[in-house]
């Protein structure tokens, strides 16, 4: 029999981190999907004051890591950024939040196949390759996915809270959410 604790706890832990449903006991607040839910139009493609990224930028740039990453791992590392395949939207044109986040959902199901695939928690310490040519233990690359998600949740959070009125964080620290 193999053994595969580990593998179904990463999956546990990235499905925490990209929509808050992984852990029995999750904090939905933290995850990438609950925190671009309660973006609405005027805050998406939005620039509070002295800032560089919108959160419409930060959501692309999780799908096309996402789509890279999953790529040079496990499949066959021929994809690069700038095209079509990994950044379907170009940077002059509006990317709509509903597709952004259907075409997120896609890239982070494909991953989430690839690691449920695994045979074995040995599968874990397999090099895999990465985009920028660096070979890295399996758990290392998807390790990197997870706190990718939960990186930019949390800054998708303080853009939302910069932008206007909701701010979820002082509901939750004051227990009421």
């Amino acid at each position: 029999m193999t053994e595969r604790g580990g593998i179904v706890t990463i999956l546990d832990l990235l499905d925490e981190a990209f929509r808050g449903s992984g852990i029995e006991e999750s904090n939905e607040s933290q995850a990438l999907l609950t925190n671009l839910a309660t973006v609405g139009d005027d805050a998406w493609r939005a620039l509070p004051p002295g800032a560089a990224r919108s959160i419409e930028s930060i959501a692309l740039h999780i799908g096309a890591c996402k789509i890279m990453y999953d790529d040079y791992a496990f499949g066959g590392a021929s994809l690069r950024f700038a095209t079509p395949e990994v950044e379907p939207w170009s940077a002059e044109g509006p990317a709509p939040r509903d597709d952004v986040i259907a075409w997120l959902e896609t890239a982070h199901g494909r991953l989430v196949e690839h690691v449920a695939a695994l045979a074995d928690d040995a599968e874990l310490d397999r090099p895999r390759g990465t985009n920028w040519g660096e070979p890295r233990p399996t758990r290392w690359i998807i390790a990197a996915m997870i706190t990718h998600d939960a990186y930019h949740a949390g800054e998708i959070n303080h853009l939302r809270s910069l932008l206007g009125p909701d701010d979820r964080w002082r509901y939750i620290q004051m227990g009421y959410g």
